[in-house]
């Protein structure tokens, strides 16, 4: 069972820093959009270009900084960008209390976190593999897992109820409050950090900026699951604006709902992850990859037969579980074979060059996909998501793709 094995003290501190940031992530789940609507009125185009321009810039920043990170010690780094995360989403509260919140206050707070979280997962991930046994890693990335989406399934239900109580920024305050804790967390993690050596170059050299991204295209099982994962992550998340307007404006439904629509379907991301390792050892990582790859894949067209009142909310919330399930017993496995792969040298910017490519796609697809519902509408934009993820499967890697792990990857070199 994944909850009995015992990974340590330090893991514990580690777990415990990223769920008290995923728990306040969870009540400010769609909040930058959800303030666009309520607060400044923003219409299909706006709150589509919020949810791709920011995490766009995001990732620009972040190009630049995969190097940086990977040559110094990885639990100030994530301090750090825990601290800036918290400074970012700490001034919406401030600028809407002297009415001064605009539109593209909520485009640089977005670029900022998205660019920080970048930097931060790629320390974390460096972190984890070096506080765990390689055995354990499905373990502690299927705790992870878990996590996420009990904090999806708990969060935004109270983040809702706590808008409609105490206004419209109270969920941002609690989220920039979270990663303060998440901060302090990750002090209480003991032990001296091995320094990363470095070959004495710059480490922002051109080519230690495409390290990366050479890991991971030069890798056949690699290269195949970063490009199926692009585009999955990337026509999922285009269609969260999509929904917040489809939902909250067209048919009018009210915060909590919508809320409880993304929240309640979350409780399939406990099954999923809980199953992932049984699931591996039983039928193995290729089997896992492209058959709960596809299974994550089919059911996102179900979102273009939403209709008002409760048939419209049990549609969404069975779409959402069936897409849950598999993505959360697919994602623990994918990130263990990731760190399985990657040099130990190579962590920080192979991580760093995954999430930019997943940023980039976000941002593309969601901004193709305002584009297209301001021209048409939302309903049809989700439509035309639903039918493109279809093809994604035909992307997933073949048996001959997916290559062993190779342990001596794990020992690195300078």
């Amino acid at each position: 069972m994944v909850g009995r094995r015992r990974l340590g003290r330090q893991f514990g501190w580690l777990w415990a820093s990223y769920a008290v940031s995923a728990y306040g992530s969870g009540l400010g789940f769609g909040a930058l959009p959800l303030i666009a609507v309520l607060v400044l009125r923003a219409g299909p185009a706006e709150v589509s270009a919020l949810s791709a321009v920011g995490p766009a810039v995001g990732a620009l920043i972040a190009v630049p900084l995969a190097p940086w990170v990977e040559f110094r010690r990885k639990r100030p780094v994530m301090i750090m960008m825990d601290l800036a995360r918290f400074a970012a989403m700490a001034t919406i509260p401030v600028a809407y209390a002297f009415g001064w919140l605009s539109f593209v206050q909520l485009l640089v707070v977005s670029a900022v976190v998205a660019a920080a979280k970048i930097a931060f997962n790629a320390a974390g991930g460096a972190c984890l593999k070096a506080l765990v046994r390689p055995d354990d890693l499905l373990v502690a990335n299927a705790r992870f897992e878990s996590t996420n989406w009990s904090s999806i399934a708990v969060g935004p239900p109270l983040g809702g109820a706590a808008i409609g109580l105490f206004g419209p920024v109270t969920t941002v305050v609690a989220d920039a409050l979270s990663y303060l804790l998440s901060a302090l967390g990750i002090t209480a993690i003991r032990g001296q950090e091995e320094a990363p050596r470095t070959t004495g170059k710059s480490p922002v050299r051109a080519g230690a900026l495409l390290d990366g991204w050479r890991h991971l295209m030069g890798h056949p099982g690699l290269r195949a699951l970063y490009l199926n994962n692009m585009l999955v992550g990337g026509l999922i998340m285009a269609t969260e604006p999509l929904l917040a307007v489809l939902l909250l404006r067209q048919l009018a439904f009210p915060p909590w709902q919508y809320g409880l629509a993304f929240a309640a379907p979350c409780v399939g991301g406990l099954i999923g992850s809980r199953l992932a390792r049984r699931v591996v050892v039983r039928y193995g990582q290729h089997a896992v990859f492209r058959t709960v790859g596809t299974l994550r894949a089919i059911w996102l067209i179900g979102l273009a037969f939403v209709r008002p009142g409760v048939v419209g909310l049990v549609t969404v919330m069975a779409v959402e579980l069936a897409i849950i399930i598999n993505m959360s017993l697919y994602s623990p496995v994918l990130a263990t074979y990731r760190l399985e792969h990657t040099p130990k040298h190579l962590v920080a910017r192979t991580l760093s060059a995954w999430s930019i490519g997943q940023q980039a796609s976000i941002a593309v697809l969601t901004a193709l996909a305002g584009l297209l519902a301001d021209v048409t509408s939302p309903r049809t934009a989700l439509t035309v998501a639903g039918l493109l993820i279809l093809a994604t499967p035909l992307l997933l890697p073949r048996r001959d793709q997916m290559p062993q792990h190779e342990p001596e990857l794990a020992r690195g070199h300078s």
